[in-house]
C-alpha cells in the first residue's frame, strides 16, 4: 500500500507542476478584483503603463545597450504587446513576456558596467506589471511558479554570460517581483472578502425579507383567526337556537341542526386552541384585544398628530359596515402607512381617504416631502409584526385587492389600495318564531 500510495505521490507531483506552469494559466476562474469597475480601472491603468514603457524602453534600450533606434523600438513593443494582451489571455502573454524579456537580456550588452543585467530597467518594469495583472486572476501556485521560472531565467543567462553581471544583479528583480507577488495576494484576497461579504449581505438581506413576510403572515393569520371565530361562534348560537325560531321544525331538520351546532363547537375549540398556540410565540401586551377596524380610524390619526404629523382624515360612504376582513386590512393599511410618514418623513403632511364604493373599498394615504431632516422616532403605535410595504401587499393580496406604492415627483410618498366587498346578499323574509315550542 505504501508503495502505491508513493506513486501516486510521484504521478500527481508532475501533474501540480504542469497545472501550475501552465494549465492556472489557461482560463482562470478568478475575477478581478472590484468587478467591472475594477477591470475598467486596471485596463487604463495597464494602456498608461504600456504608453509609458513604449518611450522609456526605446530610450533605455538604445541609449544604456548599445542598440539603434528602430531595433529598440521594435523590442519595447514586445515587450508591450503582452502587457496589453495579459488582460483578457494571461497565458500566452505571460509566456510571451518572458520569453521577450530573455531575447532582450541575450542580444543586448550594457554600454556601461553600471547598467544593469541581464534585466534592464525596463524589462524588470515590464515583467513586474505582467505578473501583476496575471497574478490578479491566476491561483497562488502559478504566481509562485511565475516567480520561479524569472528565477530560473535569470540564473541560466548568469551562468552563460558571467563577465556582464553576477548573480547579485539576480537579486533586484527577484525581491520586486516577490513584493509584487506578495501584493498581488493581498489585492485578491482583499477583493475575495469583499465579495463573500456582498454576498453574505444580500443573503441576510433576502432571509431578513423572508423573515418579515412569514411573521407578517403570522399576524395576518392571527388576526384572521379572530374574525373567523367571531363567524363560527354566530353559526353555532344560529344552529342552537334555529329549532325555538322557526315554526314547524321537523324531528330530523332538528336534529341536523345540532350536528351543525356540535361541528362548529367542535371547530371553534380547535381554532381557538391554534390561535392560542400563534398569540404565545410572542404573547403581546394587547394581542387578545377586539380588532379595529375604519371606525378607530379618528383615533389612530390623532395619535398621529400628536406624534408631529399633520394628518387629515376623510370617511366617505359607510365604513363602518364592512366584512371583518376588510375593515380589518383598511385599518392596517393606514396604520402601517402613518407609521412609514412617522419614521421617514418628519414634518410632512398626511392625507387619509377612505371611501366605500358599491363593489369596493378604496383607501389613499398621501403625505407631502419631509419638513425636516430624518430622526429616529417611535412608530405610532408600539406593536408587534408591521413590515412595511411587505405588510401592506400581503393583506392587499390576500383579498384579491390591488395595492400601488409610489413616490411622487414633488419629493412626496403616495400608498393607495382597492379592496374588493363581497356583493350584498339579496334581503330573505323574517321568519316569526312560533309561540308553542318550549325548550
Amino acid at each position: 500500500m505504501k508503495i502505491i500510495s508513493s506513486d501516486r505521490r510521484l504521478r500527481s507531483l508532475p501533474a501540480a507542476l504542469g497545472a501550475a506552469v501552465w494549465g492556472d494559466l489557461a482560463r482562470p476562474s478568478i475575477p478581478f478584483p472590484g468587478g467591472p469597475r475594477g477591470h475598467r480601472t486596471l485596463t487604463a491603468v495597464v494602456w498608461l503603463l504600456a504608453v509609458t514603457l513604449y518611450f522609456a524602453g526605446t530610450l533605455d534600450l538604445a541609449q544604456h545597450y548599445s542598440l539603434g533606434y528602430g531595433p529598440a523600438m521594435a523590442l519595447t513593443v514586445a515587450r508591450i504587446v503582452p502587457l496589453v494582451l495579459a488582460l483578457s489571455r494571461p497565458r500566452p502573454a505571460w509566456w510571451t513576456q518572458l520569453v521577450v524579456t530573455v531575447a532582450i537580456a541575450a542580444l543586448t550588452r550594457p554600454s556601461s558596467p553600471a547598467e544593469p543585467w541581464p534585466w534592464a530597467v525596463t524589462s524588470v518594469l515590464a515583467l513586474t506589471a505582467t505578473l501583476t495583472v496575471v497574478g490578479l486572476r491566476a491561483s497562488r501556485r502559478a504566481i509562485l511558479a511565475m516567480w520561479l521560472e524569472v528565477l530560473a531565467a535569470g540564473a541560466v543567462l548568469a551562468a552563460l554570460v558571467p563577465q556582464h553581471g553576477g548573480w547579485y544583479a539576480l537579486l533586484p528583480l527577484t525581491v520586486i517581483l516577490a513584493v509584487a507577488a506578495v501584493t498581488v495576494n493581498a489585492v485578491r484576497s482583499r477583493g475575495d472578502v469583499q465579495a463573500r461579504l456582498a454576498l453574505a449581505e444580500e443573503r441576510g438581506a433576502a432571509e431578513e425579507a423572508r423573515a418579515s413576510l412569514l411573521q407578517e403572515r403570522a399576524r395576518i393569520a392571527r388576526e384572521l383567526h379572530d374574525v373567523v371565530a367571531h363567524h363560527m361562534s354566530v353559526i353555532t348560537v344560529q344552529a342552537d337556537s334555529a329549532p325555538y325560531r322557526v315554526a314547524d321544525v321537523s324531528p330530523g331538520a332538528a336534529e341536523e341542526f345540532g350536528a351543525i351546532a356540535a361541528e362548529a363547537r367542535r371547530s371553534l375549540a380547535e381554532m381557538r386552541r391554534l390561535l392560542h398556540v400563534l398569540r404565545n410565540e410572542e404573547s403581546p401586551d394587547g394581542e387578545n384585544t377586539p380588532q379595529p377596524g375604519p371606525q378607530d380610524l379618528p383615533a389612530l390619526v390623532e395619535t398621529t398628530r400628536r406624534a408631529g404629523v399633520e394628518a387629515r382624515l376623510e370617511l366617505a360612504g359607510q365604513v363602518e359596515d364592512l366584512p371583518a376582513a376588510v375593515g380589518l386590512s383598511a385599518y392596517r393599511l393606514v396604520q402601517e402607512a402613518l407609521s412609514n410618514v412617522v419614521r421617514h418623513a418628519p414634518g410632512a403632511r398626511a392625507d387619509v381617504r377612505v371611501r366605500q364604493a358599491a363593489d369596493a373599498l378604496h383607501v389613499s394615504v398621501v403625505n407631502s416631502p419631509p419638513a425636516q431632516p430624518r430622526r429616529a422616532v417611535e412608530p405610532v403605535e408600539p406593536r408587534a409584526g408591521g413590515h412595511g410595504l411587505v405588510g401592506m401587499r400581503e393583506r392587499v393580496a390576500m383579498l384579491d385587492g390591488e395595492f400601488t406604492a409610489e413616490a411622487l415627483a414633488e419629493g412626496g410618498f403616495r400608498v393607495t389600495a382597492v379592496l374588493p366587498l363581497p356583493p350584498v346578499p339579496a334581503p330573505t323574509p323574517t321568519l316569526t318564531p312560533t309561540t308553542s315550542g318550549t325548550p
